[in-house]
């Protein structure tokens, strides 16, 4: 399953870069996230594990998560979990308007039953991710001002 979003949001690049790789403040705000653990810590990369649940469902998928603050690039590589394969990337440029966000996810569970599940509920269970982190982006940091009048 593969789901590639863009929009432009009122804020700046570098904010929503903050927020998107702020990954241990996740459990406050993302649906599903229960708990999110940091370690290995290097300048522009780190491993994460999220624990994820919905009902009696619960799992930890482990991540590489690689930091491009030149670029306002985040790239996650899959490391561990119940997927056998995902992918996902964020990307952060400057528009007239705030802030074009390209977010892409692709993955697959090692599960049928999970896939067959997920497959039903996987575009919206994405888009209210991705508004979980606008949201976010809102409660945290004022609207971006187009200096360009």
């Amino acid at each position: 399953m593969k789901h590639i979003e863009k929009r432009v949001l009122n804020h700046t690049p570098q904010n929503l870069f903050n927020l998107v790789s702020d990954v241990k403040k996740y459990p406050e705000f993302l649906p599903w996230c229960l708990n999110a653990r940091v370690k290995n810590f290097l300048k522009n990369e780190f491993d994460a594990d999220l624990i994820i649940g919905f009902k009696i469902y619960k799992e930890v998928y482990s991540s590489q998560i690689l930091l491009d603050p030149n670029n306002y690039k985040i790239t996650v590589n899959y490391k561990d979990g119940p997927f056998e394969y995902l992918h996902n990337y964020w990307i952060f440029k400057q528009n007239s308007d705030g802030c074009e966000v390209e977010f892409m996810v692709e993955f697959k569970f090692k599960s049928n039953f999970l896939q067959t599940v997920m497959e039903s509920l996987f575009t919206e269970a994405v888009k209210r991710m991705v508004r979980a982190f606008e949201n976010r982006a809102n409660n945290l940091y004022s609207p971006f001002i187009n200096n360009q009048l």
